[in-house]
């Protein structure tokens, strides 16, 4: 019979164990989710840093058009500046959009969907009513000595009682 129950210093190891090991659990998948959350959102920072520079190389290339257009207000060069200029207006619209929506994807995410999910089970395992275990009976029989059939202590120059 002894083998079939544990003691109650084994019980309280194993939940502490078992405690212990969910919230490393817990902790490692925060990792791996925060982990995956930065590689997106540097996927999409990335993007948006290349529309930036696309989008100053056109400032330049669009500066340099007009100057040369009121220049030289020949049409072959001036034409010529402001297709490349077009061209990577086009582009920096292009990576400004899909930036946008990558950086957009994580936030409608909310970030650690699934750690807050598990960390939302966790609490509803451990809200569960654990199985009422009943207090230890109070000796029954005689009365220390010392004090009365009450439990009240009795002054040491009464005497006792009969």
């Amino acid at each position: 019979m002894a083998d079939k129950q544990q003691s109650l210093g084994s019980l309280v190891s194993g939940i502490t164990e078992d405690l212990s090991a969910l919230v490393r659990g817990e902790i490692e998948l925060a990792k791996t989710e925060v982990r995956e959350t930065v590689q997106v959102a540097s996927k999409g920072g990335g993007m948006l840093a290349g529309a930036a520079l696309f989008g100053f190389l056109a400032l330049v290339f669009l500066l340099l058009t007009l100057a040369w257009g009121l220049v030289q207000l020949g049409l072959p060069t001036w034409a010529g500046f402001g297709i490349v200029a077009l061209l990577l207006l086009v582009i920096t619209a292009i990576l400004g959009l899909l930036g946008k929506k990558r950086l957009d994807e994580v936030q409608a995410q909310g970030g650690l969907v699934r750690t807050q999910a598990s960390i939302e089970e966790a609490k509803t395992a451990l809200a569960r009513k654990a199985p009422a275990v009943p207090a230890p009976a109070a000796p029954t029989g005689t009365v220390p000595s010392g004090t009365t059939s009450t439990g009240a202590i009795r002054p040491a120059s009464s005497p006792p009682a009969a």
